[in-house]
């Protein structure tokens, strides 16, 4: 059954690599702890107590409310898949009540970090060097999410228009404006990858392995990483860190919110308006620190 949801998935919801990756993998989890402790090994049979025993094991193992709710959604997508399709009678799930998260806000880096990161000296002047400056570069100037820089392709890329065509989440499409400066890198960029794989040996995809083919998340990870742990002070070493800094810039340089919601992909308002918490503790700091009655 799990793999019946996963094809439902994959086929029909269109959800990403990555989201079905997480969903097989927490129901793959669950199906384990169901078996050891339940010997119930058809998860599909589980009720409500056992659901409830998973998610205290979870908990007990120390695991983060965001984590753990996250699972417990799976859970719930899966069982109304299941019953949607009359293949079990009652949602498990039903009452299910899900962990309450502290309110914790988008770590962001200063622009004057960020200067130091996109220095130019800093990177070699090879392929992997110009490929992780792109990495840093495209991060930042775009907002994408990690997913979305590693399926873009060079014919996405529309330098005469200075924009970028990006699929993000349920296959939504979006152009995002690229900078004069992003345009020059990314052309630069492109000088060392034809050199570099002159052979023709090499797929379409813009950020690439050192041997050609696609890049993967820890590729991104690890460039971003290393490069952050040079400059930065935040606590996220993360791609997403770079999403959260391009979106609190543009916030306080004066950006609409409704056109940062469309730069970033998010379906609801909600999901930008997080980013005002940041631009508003910039100001009490500025009033704390210049206002005579602060």
């Amino acid at each position: 059954m799990i793999e019946s949801f996963i094809n439902y998935l994959e086929y029909e919801k269109k959800v990403s690599p990555h989201t079905v990756t997480a969903y097989r993998h927490d129901l793959e989890q669950f199906q384990e702890f169901s078996l050891l402790s339940f010997e119930n090994d058809s998860i599909s049979e589980a009720d409500h107590a056992e659901i409830r025993a998973w998610v205290i094991d979870l908990v007990d193992d120390g695991l983060s409310s965001t984590t753990v709710n996250r699972k417990m959604a799976t859970l719930r997508s899966f069982y109304k898949f299941l019953l949607r399709s009359r293949l079990i009678k009652k949602d498990p799930t039903y009452k299910l009540k899900s962990l309450k998260n502290p309110k914790r806000l988008p770590e962001f880096i200063q622009e004057s970090t960020i200067d130091s990161v996109l220095l130019e000296t800093i990177y070699e002047i090879t392929f992997e060097g110009q490929r992780d400056k792109m990495i840093m570069e495209f991060l930042y100037q775009t907002g994408v999410r990690l997913a979305e820089l590693i399926g873009l392709k060079w014919s996405d890329i529309n330098l005469i228009e200075e924009s970028v065509r990006v699929l993000g989440k349920q296959k939504k499409e979006r152009i995002i404006p690229i900078t004069s400066v992003l345009r020059r890198d990314i052309v630069s960029y492109q000088k060392v990858f034809e050199e570099r794989f002159s052979n023709g040996r090499h797929s379409d995809y813009f950020i690439v392995s050192n041997q050609g083919k696609k890049s993967y998340p820890m590729l991104i990870y690890r460039t971003v990483k290393h490069y952050l742990d040079l400059f930065a002070q935040t606590s996220s070493r993360s791609p997403h860190v770079l999403r959260h800094t391009f979106a609190t810039h543009l916030l306080n340089k004066g950006a609409d919110l409704n056109a940062i919601k469309d730069l970033l992909g998010h379906a609801n308002l909600a999901s930008t308006q997080v980013y005002t918490h940041n631009s508003l503790e910039k100001l009490k700091a500025v009033f704390e620190q210049a206002h005579p009655k602060a």
